[in-house]
């Protein structure tokens, strides 16, 4: 039997037949350009896709976010409503935005209700996610000259280089841990006021971001509200800026007359500085809830009908 031999193949290929005699280091070195060029375009999309979206701010977003925690079942309808009213009047004027929670939407634990105003602030911060500062207010508290903004009444850079105090004690008199004496206003995301005996925490900013969320969270630690601090969270506070180095870091103190003026004198040797005037910025009835012998709806009265005769004529 025979078998056919297979065709000849001929040493002559036509023009379009494919050639084996292509470099490979070549076509490797091409590929390997090919694939670096196609992951620096995709390095640069993705950072200026994320940074794009970093800065973008929806429009509408309220700048300024002020939080006012409200305990109406220590006060009347109409006390709550008027302090709203103050609240409402101020963030129109300034395109901000508020927020009344209630005391007893969180859950403290069988902590002082006080203790309501930080979780309150964080909340605050999920709400609205995208505007820059959150200025907590206390509810036995009134803005008096809203013709002031926050920005450029407290946190503007130049505005706070110029009011910090520095190298301060953080508990008066004469506290060891002391606020640092270098830092720039932009670095600040934390501002603060103290009366005679110590920190306030009845009005106080925040700048949105991780520090401020670290901030609210160490302070609201269970382990502090378990302590059965004598002033609750205000002892807590000072508890948290004098022994964490990361928090008194972008802190700054500013004069209690800037942003917490006291309706009275409430330290304990009579001594008290940072009493209200006409023209101040805010009035706090500090002390009013826990003092027997004072009345929170009354003393904000008051001053209430001063502030909307003085509204009325401005508008």
């Amino acid at each position: 039997m025979h078998f056919a031999f297979p065709p000849r193949k001929t040493s002559h290929p036509p023009p379009y037949a494919n050639r084996s005699s292509r470099n490979p280091l070549l076509r490797r070195s091409q590929l390997q350009l090919a694939a670096f060029v196609a992951g620096v375009i995709l390095i640069i999309i993705y950072i200026f896709a994320r940074s794009s979206g970093s800065a973008r701010i929806p429009s509408g977003t309220p700048p300024v976010v002020i939080v006012t925690p409200f305990d109406d079942h220590a006060h009347s309808k109409e006390h709550i409503n008027r302090v709203k009213d103050n609240r409402l009047d101020y963030a129109k004027r300034h395109g901000y935005e508020t927020f009344f929670p209630s005391v007893r939407d969180y859950d403290l634990y069988n902590a002082p209700l006080s203790w309501a105003r930080v979780p309150a602030v964080r909340h605050a911060m999920t709400l609205y996610p995208h505007s820059t500062y959150f200025f907590h207010l206390d509810q036995n508290a009134l803005i008096m000259n809203p013709s002031l903004s926050i920005e450029s009444h407290v946190m503007d850079r130049w505005r706070l280089e110029s009011i910090m105090l520095r190298n301060h004690a953080v508990v008066p008199p004469d506290s060891v841990i002391k606020t640092f004496s270098h830092l720039r206003g932009d670095q600040i995301d934390l501002v603060l006021t103290q009366d005679h005996d110590g920190i306030s925490p009845g009005s106080f900013i925040v700048r949105q971001g991780e520090y401020s969320q670290f901030f609210l969270d160490t302070w609201f630690d269970p382990l502090f509200r378990s302590y059965n601090f004598q002033k609750a969270e205000g002892h807590g506070l000072e508890h948290v800026i004098q022994w964490h180095p990361t928090i008194l870091a972008r802190l700054a103190l500013i004069p209690q007359k800037v942003m917490n003026s006291y309706s009275l004198d409430t330290s304990k040797d009579g001594k008290g500085t940072g009493l209200f005037e006409d023209r101040d910025f805010v009035i706090h009835f500090a002390g009013c809830a826990i003092d027997t012998k004072r009345n929170c709806e009354k003393e904000l009265l008051d001053f209430y009908n001063v502030w909307e005769s003085h509204d009325k004529k401005k508008t």
